[in-house]
């Protein structure tokens, strides 16, 4: 395995340095696409490439959309040799300090996708966090109930060959509905999933929150997601039902290196 940590930005402001910095601390490996921003956020990592040999920061124009950046930054970690590839936001919602347990879980099954399942606290917003479960159970529809435990959070660890599939197998994915029609690709793949329970931070405007959601915009992209999804799973059920009958299992458990079980 030869992870990489590869985190898109997007206008982060002054978030984005200390979620490298966090993200440095953890992982040498450490790639950054600056998708578009205007704010000169980009200008704050200036100094901490000659600190780290294993930071690269990518710069794309104009704004493609997080999806996009992913894409980017994820073939050309492939043609780096990178094996794996772990993203995370850069507006410090994720914990840095998980990296490690996302890498030792993938080491003990390479093959799977480590997705964060988001532990909430008392901060989050409630409609976030309640509007998120008809995703949910829209991305389990889709996939014959594959096991994606949470189908919007962004911490997540992925091999790359099948991500990039999943990306070539679709033209949208390619801005905030990237997440989730990425999971239920893969979940199309059979690859296994390992659902990673991960707290996750949503700062106040006084902490320097940030947050690019757009309540109307995105919320119908991710209608329309669904829809395209849901009629694309009708064509796909046949396969989907023989790959369960012969024996595939969405809800095998897989023992995590703190010898508790996981759930898939």
């Amino acid at each position: 395995m030869k992870p990489l940590v590869l985190i898109p930005s997007f206008n982060s402001g002054p978030l984005l340095r200390p979620t490298v910095e966090g993200a440095l601390a953890q992982w040498k490996d450490v790639w950054v696409v600056i998708d578009g921003s205007t704010d000169g956020s980009d200008v704050s990592l200036g100094d901490l490439g000659t600190l780290h040999p294993g930071l690269r920061v990518i710069k794309q124009s104009p704004n493609q959309g997080k999806g996009a950046a992913v894409f980017f930054g994820v073939r050309e970690a492939a043609e780096a040799g990178f094996t794996h590839v772990l993203t995370m936001d850069a507006d410090g919602q994720h914990p840095a300090d998980r990296i490690p347990q996302f890498v030792n879980v993938a080491r003990l099954y390479p093959e799977a996708a480590i997705m964060g399942r988001p532990e909430f606290g008392p901060e989050a917003p409630l409609l976030r966090v309640r509007g998120r479960k008809l995703s949910n159970v829209w991305a389990n529809i889709e996939t014959l109930g594959w096991g994606i435990g949470d189908s919007l959070f962004g911490m997540r660890l992925y091999p790359i060959g099948a991500l990039i599939k999943a990306f070539e197998s679709t033209s949208w994915a390619r801005r905030f509905d990237f997440d989730t029609e990425v999971a239920v690709r893969i979940a199309w793949q059979a690859v296994p999933i390992i659902n990673l329970p991960t707290p996750v931070k949503y700062l106040s405007l006084e902490e320097g929150g940030i947050s690019q959601f757009r309540y109307l915009r995105d919320n119908t992209l991710l209608t329309w997601m669904h829809l395209r999804l849901f009629i694309s799973f009708w064509f796909r059920l046949p396969v989907l039902l023989i790959r369960r009958l012969k024996g595939g299992n969405p809800h095998r458990h897989f023992t995590l290196p703190n010898e508790s079980p996981g759930l898939a």
